[in-house]
Formats: structure tokens, C-alpha cells, sequence
């Protein structure tokens, strides 16, 4: 727990130069193994090789299973995982930053990395709830209030916070105090800011949720299963278990599952559908006509492919097209999460970030290059994909003033006017 009198293993006049938290950060202590007993007797006569891979097996597809439960729950049933999995890898990398410095009792570390955490948390589920639910906030008198002042309340949260971390100050220990403060909000920065952009991709469709998570959790099994039988070249000397068989087959393994997946989750309206929220219900809903990118056009195909194949055209589904992105994103970029995740475990010379997950590590393990997908589909949406949405503006008009829905009522008929849609009052 937090201690308000810190050890101090120096004289009040020496400086922070000679205290000891500038010697260097001691190793975290590594988790013992906890694979489940009947696994361990199941599997007791198989080399540590096998029985990791059998392990990591057995586990990969209970997960998969579990994700398959999820999806089936709903929307809102994603976002609350999504919200669990943040918490879960924010615990876990602060909890290293912990045991690194747990001997120097730090004042107040942990107390003020969770609060931070409650209010980068309050601060963008606030904007997700204004942006989204503009219709129950509008009807509800308290939460119009608390969204109008959303930003000013988030701020105060966090000025709270600041002040908290500069009274709790020790002499001969500023250093140390300030690496930590930078290892919270750089963990705010890479945990929270992604799990809200998962929830955004998650808004605009259950399919701009599942195909990029997809892709990445099979060129994570195709790359180990690649690397497992077929592995010769270190690819990577921050981990040297990666191999380029592993690296090349998963790319090729991903950019067919993601075409072959956006061809069958493409045709259902539960997945290609933005989840909405009725206002009437008080409930959200993923029921609407698929837009264009979700029906399917014949694509010709080059001479060459032509010839080889005996087919002029091509029926897909203009998302299994931007799928190539994603698996190829996923393939190609992605495995650097899991690269950036290696350096710093070896920084503190850790084996995995957890043991939540018997051959696997922890939650942040398991995620390490889905954040940095997220923030990809999230771009791509914006940059290809999503338009004005006339919705949106509309709930936006509603809440002005009555005068100022009149303004604009009144530059919009002009501009229409002189642009000959409508006809000139005589």
C-alpha cells in the first residue's frame, strides 16, 4: 500500500544524484508458474517445448471461444470487456512500475495512477456519451448539465490530481516521483486512448470490431505455428523466438482470412450496421440497410488473372478490399506492438507483463498489437471510409436554440435557392 513517510537512506543535504532510486531500477521478481495442475500431470511426459505448445493451444482456443460468447452478447456487452481489458493491462504495467520502486515507498504512487486513470476514463466515455446519446442526454436534465460542463469538470478532475502529485513531493526522491508520473500518463497514453478508440471502430459496426481483432489474433497463431515447424531466421533480435518463416507465412495466412471473413460477416446486417442508440427503447440497435461497401459488385479482373482463372468478373463485397489493409496492416506493423512490448519487458528483465494466463502471460501480453491496430482502424475510418453523417448534425440542430435553429433554417433555404433546388418565393 502507499506510505506517507518514504524511507530516506541519506542525509537531508545529499542530493539526488547520490540517492539511491538514481542507481537504477532493480529486476521485477518473475511470477511462478501457474499452469493449471491437470494440464501440468496431462502433459508431464512432453518436452517444455511441446508442453508450451499444447498449453498455449488449449488456452488460444478456450480465448477464441470466449470471444465467440462475447460477440454473440452484443454491443454492449463488447464495450464493457473492452473497459476490463483496459483496467486489466493498466494494472498490469503499473503494477511493474511498482515492484520496480517498491522499496523506496514512493508517496501516493498508486492512489494517484488509478485516479488518473478515473479521469482520463470519465473524460472520454463523457465525450463518447455526449456524441452518441445526444438524445438521452438532451432528454435528461442532469446529464445535459454534466455534458455541458464535461471538459471544465474533466479538467478540475485532473487539476485535482496534478496538485495531489506535488504535495506528495519528497526530498531527495523529485527524480524518481517525475519517472513515475511520465510511466503513468505514457501508460495512460498507450492503454486508455486506444481502448477508446476500439469503442469508436466498435460504433461505427460490429465488423470494424471484429475483422482487425481477428486478423491480428491469426497472424499471432499462424506466425508461432510458421515459426514452430518451419522457423530457421531470427527476424528481430528483441525477440529472438521470431523467426521470418514465421513473420512471412503469417502475413500471407492473415490477408486470406481477413478476405474470407469479410466475406462471411459482411452479409449480415447485425455486424455491418453502426450500433445506434433508440431513445425510445433505451437500448442500442444494430438494425439499418447496408450501405454500398457492404453489397456485392462485380469486380473485372486483370487480362493475366483472367486467363488463369477463366473468369472475367469477380463478385465481392467492397469491404473484403479494404480487408486487404487491415490483414495487411495487421501482418505487417502489428507484430511492432508486440516488439515494442518485448524491449520493455527485457528493460526490466521480465518474462511476460502477468501470469493471468497460463502459457501466455497477461491480459497486456495477449494485447500488445491490438492498441496499435486500433488507432489504424480508427484513422482509416476517417480517411476513407466515414462521411457527414445527417443524423448527427440533425440531433446537433435540435439542441440549439430556437432562434438559432431560425438562422440556420433561413441560410440553408438561401443557399438552396441560389443553387436552383428550390424555386424563389414570389
Amino acid at each position: 500500500s502507499d506510505s506517507l513517510s518514504p524511507r530516506l537512506s541519506e542525509k537531508d543535504g545529499a542530493s539526488d544524484s547520490e540517492s539511491k532510486p538514481d542507481t537504477g531500477p532493480p529486476g521485477v521478481p518473475v511470477p511462478a508458474d501457474d499452469t493449471p495442475e491437470v494440464l501440468n500431470k496431462a502433459l508431464s511426459g512432453l518436452s517444455s517445448r511441446w508442453k508450451n505448445w499444447w498449453v498455449r493451444g488449449i488456452l488460444t482456443l478456450a480465448m477464441i471461444s470466449f470471444f465467440f460468447f462475447i460477440i454473440y452478447l452484443g454491443p454492449m456487452v463488447l464495450m464493457l470487456i473492452v473497459l476490463c481489458v483496459q483496467i486489466k493491462c493498466f494494472q498490469e504495467i503499473i503494477h511493474i512500475g511498482y515492484s520496480v520502486y517498491h522499496s523506496y515507498h514512493l508517496p501516493w504512487f498508486r492512489t494517484l495512477s488509478w485516479y488518473f486513470l478515473l479521469c482520463v476514463n470519465y473524460f472520454f466515455y463523457g465525450e463518447t456519451v455526449t456524441d452518441y446519446f445526444s438524445n438521452l442526454v438532451q432528454r435528461e436534465e442532469p446529464l445535459r448539465i454534466l455534458s455541458k460542463y464535461h471538459r471544465l469538470i474533466s479538467f478540475a478532475m485532473y487539476l485535482t490530481g496534478f496538485c495531489m502529485f506535488v504535495l506528495s513531493l519528497v526530498k531527495k526522491h523529485y527524480r524518481l516521483q517525475f519517472y513515475m508520473f511520465g510511466w503513468t500518463h505514457v501508460t495512460l497514453l498507450i492503454v486508455v486512448t486506444q481502448s477508446h478508440l476500439i469503442i469508436h471502430n466498435l460504433f461505427e459496426g460490429m465488423i470494424w470490431f471484429i475483422v482487425p481483432i481477428s486478423c491480428v489474433i491469426c497472424n499471432d497463431i499462424m506466425a508461432y505455428m510458421f515459426g514452430f515447424f518451419f522457423g530457421r531466421t531470427p527476424l528481430i533480435k528483441l525477440s529472438p523466438k521470431k523467426t521470418w518463416e514465421g513473420f512471412i507465412g503469417g502475413f500471407f495466412s492473415t490477408v486470406v482470412f481477413g478476405i474470407l471473413l469479410s466475406y462471411v460477416m459482411a452479409g449480415y446486417s447485425f455486424f455491418v450496421c453502426p450500433v445506434e442508440f433508440n431513445s425510445d427503447r433505451n437500448s442500442f440497435e444494430v438494425d439499418c440497410e447496408p450501405s454500398d461497401l457492404f453489397q456485392l459488385q462485380d469486380y473485372a479482373l486483370p487480362a493475366a488473372l483472367e486467363s488463369l482463372t477463366g473468369w472475367p468478373t469477380l463478385r465481392l463485397y467492397p469491404f473484403q478490399i479494404h480487408s486487404i489493409s487491415l490483414s495487411a496492416f495487421a501482418s505487417l506493423m502489428g507484430p511492432f506492438g508486440g516488439f515494442f512490448a518485448s524491449g520493455f519487458k527485457r528493460a526490466f528483465k521480465i518474462k511476460d507483463f502477468a501470469n493471468t494466463i497460463p502459457g501466455h502471460g497477461g491480459i497486456m501480453d495477449r494485447f500488445d498489437c491490438q492498441y496499435l491496430m486500433a488507432t489504424f482502424v480508427n484513422v482509416y475510418i476517417a480517411s476513407f471510409i466515414r462521411g457527414p453523417n445527417p443524423a448527427k448534425v440533425v440531433q446537433q440542430l435540435l439542441a440549439l436554440r430556437l432562434d438559432q435553429q431560425l438562422h440556420i433554417f433561413n441560410s440553408l433555404k438561401t443557399h438552396l435557392t441560389e443553387r436552383g433546388l428550390l424555386e424563389e418565393e414570389a
